[in-house]
């Protein structure tokens, strides 16, 4: 090579290394820009840092707690830096950034050996986050190694570190760190891990948890390796002895501590099949990009009405496990709003067998907890008053299916009773000569009418409609009683209230369809019967007695196949099914005997109400009545309410 070849390649080597110097500058340059345009938004409050990365949507009940979360997302129960214990904070500075308080937002030291590490591992294994950049990466960043996203990384420490303080960075990173077992910072941690407040946590339960960090899967107690996590919890009192936190006899106090785990399970353990529901509403409305949409989802649910339904459903179902119960199933609505407060799908769902499956919107025949819809269509044609007389005797009917002969529950035969009596007590016969009056097609049209959607096709169904022989979910009917509650005024069930995106924007807002689809008279009507004691004692006794002065109708299936009870306030509606989920019989148990103790349970403690009584609207008028009695010559008189033109004409005498 000649002197001016070699003086050309020099020349020509040094302009390449400029080329590539300036382009690497330029990438540098332009990507700091990208960086800083696409992220400024989210650097604006510590809130949207907090957000911006979470996918999935989280769950939240009415009260705003969150209850269940899909897909990768952040639970944030918001702890303040001064509700955050000092030992906590110094247990995650020694063993994750010991020079947090010292440094920019990077360590140059640690950037370098990393560097060396992943040249001598050839290939990225990266390692050397600070705190800041651990916030900017899990918060912010895509979860890839790439060196264009550490670079971003380090571009948003240090744009993180000139806004905010150290106190705030620290405030940030504790409370959406991932601490395992489905628990996103530390007051989730502190509460799945110890069952307490974080503020309550000891320094060997702060060590234990900030030991979990860099491999929560690995190093968490209830579901890693149990040996790793104390080996962790050792390294980690160490460095704060070493950094200076703590004195040695304090680090050899909680080494010797004896760690008990109070494991509280928190988030997708609460109220799972309510959360199915959720979900596939929202996927009916956003389809599948909802599992990446970071989204807040508040419900009508009501964590404390979800956790005494469960414990009261585990309760009673165990107790009839001798007569063949094996489940359970309950719905509470607010009749108000049509929100729905609890739904307790079965009374275990980790059972293999029927756990998943959701017995509140699963149809069953409902029994005699069908037949206030027949009366109140018989009401509302004005066929009947309550102190119309029904027949109960022995009667056969000619249908298209052979010849019907109705018994009552306990096959006796009662002669000449009240609507009032008939319903009150469940009675059968009488119950299907309003059904005969009606006809199938009066009886399915007030049962759309009222959002039943099992039962359609008139030619399935005959009498044995009104004793429940189709088959509805606990879901609508509960809904259905929830209308009588209201005054006839339907509503559809409120799974969702309201959802905010990752920027706490509000972008739905339930605005719930009001329709009046009973008067107030005919739904008064039927609350007056259902909620009438003295009547009912004759066939239930005491059984369905409460507190709060509920009206209340019970419903059993042929051969104890299912045992309903719903009833209402006016502040709340409560539907319980008791049985086999693969329909089996059960042991001779009725709706009041299986399902009411439940029912009556939950209503004496969540109902707003005492020995309430229900108010006649102004088209109700009351009359006294007579009835003539077995006894000669000898009649009852009482008074009755009635459909204002309904009323007798004649005075008793």
């Amino acid at each position: 090579m000649t002197k001016e070849e070699k003086i050309l390649f020099l020349h020509n080597s040094v302009t390449i290394l400029h080329l590539i110097i300036l382009n690497f500058l330029s990438f540098a340059f332009f990507t700091a820009l990208f960086t800083f345009s696409y992220f400024s938004q989210d650097l604006i409050t510590k809130d949207r840092i907090m957000q911006h990365n979470n996918s999935g949507f989280i769950l939240y009940d009415v009260r705003g707690k969150p209850f269940f979360a899909f897909g990768q997302t952040k639970v944030i129960s918001y702890i303040p830096s001064d509700r955050i214990p000092k030992n906590l904070q110094a247990a995650v500075i020694a063993v994750e950034d010991k020079d947090f308080y010292h440094h920019p937002g990077l360590s140059w030291k640690a950037i370098v050996r990393s560097l060396i590490s992943n040249i001598k591992a050839k290939g990225p294994i990266y390692g050397a986050s600070t705190l800041t950049q651990q916030l900017a990466k899990n918060d912010l960043l895509k979860p890839r190694k790439k060196f264009f996203r550490k670079y971003q990384e380090i571009i948003l420490a240090l744009l993180i570190e000139a806004k905010y303080t150290k106190s705030e960075i620290l405030e940030m990173y504790l409370n959406t760190i991932y601490f395992g077992a489905g628990a996103y910072g530390v007051e989730e941690a502190s509460q799945t891990y110890f069952g307490k407040p974080v503020q309550d946590i000891s320094l060997e339960e702060a060590a234990l948890l900030a030991g979990v960090l860099p491999a929560p899967s690995v190093y968490n107690p209830l579901f890693g390796d149990k040996e790793k996590a104390k080996n962790r919890q050792r390294i980690v009192l160490n460095r704060m002895y070493e950094e200076g936190y703590i004195n040695n006899s304090q680090k050899e106090d909680a080494l010797k501590a004896n760690l008990k785990l109070n494991y509280k399970s928190g988030i997708n353990f609460l109220a799972p099949h309510y959360a199915l529901i959720v979900r596939d509403q929202l996927i009916k409305m956003y389809g599948d990009d909802i599992f990446r949409s970071g989204y807040k989802v508040y419900t009508g649910l009501d964590l404390d009405f979800q956790k005494e339904a469960e414990k009261t459903v585990r309760k009673h179902v165990e107790k009839l496990k001798f007569n063949d119960v094996t489940n359970g199933a309950v719905i509470m609505i607010d009749p108000k709003n049509g929100e729905v407060r609890a739904m307790v799908g079965s009374v275990d769902w980790y059972d293999n067998k029927f756990g998943k499956v959701n017995m509140t919107i699963s149809p069953r025949q409902p029994g005699s907890s069908f037949k206030p819809i027949v009366y109140s269509a018989a009401f509302e044609k004005r066929f009947l008053t309550p102190a119309s007389i029904l027949k109960d005797q022995p009667v056969t009917y000619k249908t298209p299916g052979g010849l019907y002969s109705p018994l009552n529950y306990d096959r006796k035969f009662r002669g000449n009773v009240t609507v009032r009596r008939a319903l009150s007590n469940s009675l059968n016969i009488p119950s299907v000569q309003v059904m005969s009056m009606l006809g199938v097609d009066r009886v399915l049209e007030m049962v759309n009418r009222l959002g039943i959607t099992t039962l359609k096709d008139t030619n399935d169904y005959g009498l044995a409609l009104v004793l429940g022989a189709g088959e509805v979910s606990l879901l609508e009917l509960t809904n259905v009683y929830a209308t009588f509650a209201d005054n006839g005024m339907k509503k559809d069930p409120v799974f969702i209230t309201k959802i905010l995106d990752k920027r706490n924007q509000l972008i739905f807002q339930n605005k719930n369809t009001f329709k009046q689809v009973l008067s107030p008279e005919v739904a008064f009507l039927i609350s007056s019967i259902l909620s009438d004691a003295k009547t009912r004692f004759e066939e239930f006794g005491s059984a369905l007695d409460n507190e709060t002065g509920a009206a209340v109708k019970t419903g059993t299936t042929d051969d104890f196949r299912d045992s309903w009870t719903l009833g209402y306030t006016p502040d709340l509606a409560i539907g319980v099914w008791v049985g086999n989920s693969d329909n089996s019989s059960m042991d001779n148990i009725a709706g009041s005997l299986g399902a009411a103790p439940i029912w009556r349970e939950l209503m004496d403690k969540f109902s707003n109400v005492r020995d309430y009584e229900f108010m006649p609207p102004s088209n109700i008028v009351q009359s006294k009545t007579c009835f003539h009695t077995a006894k000669k010559n000898s009649q009852q008189v009482t008074n009755e309410y009635f459909l204002k033109g309904t009323q007798p004409v004649k005075s008793c005498i």
